[in-house]
């Protein structure tokens, strides 16, 4: 189960750091708002899920979660450049959030 809570915290970090952007340096007060409450939301949640994983793991994945989920907003609807050397750059993420997922089997 909490694994599956510190999934959602990251793709709640997506969603504020979307957000954030939107709200051009806080300037905008719809965007600001959604940003205060979704990360309000997924730091809740990752405090939560650190009851029951070890804080480099629940870190590590949540912050992951958020800059893969970032990147691929960024490219999608941001229209921000997807070259080789960013791509790479993300999948060696992927790749890191994989191992520490395998390295807690037993959490």
């Amino acid at each position: 189960m909490a694994w599956l809570v510190i999934t959602i915290a990251g793709l709640f970090e997506v969603i504020w750091a979307y957000f954030m952007k939107q709200s051009q340096g806080f300037t905008r007060i719809i965007p600001t708002i959604i940003m205060f409450v979704t990360m309000f939301t997924s730091f809740g949640l990752l405090s939560w899920s650190m009851k029951f994983l070890p804080l480099g793991s629940a870190y590590a994945v949540w912050t992951g979660i958020g800059i893969i989920g970032s990147f691929i907003v960024g490219i999608v609807f941001l229209k921000e450049p997807a070259n080789f050397i960013r791509i790479l750059a993300v999948s060696l993420i992927i790749a890191g959030i994989i191992l520490m997922k395998l390295s807690n089997k037993n959490v």
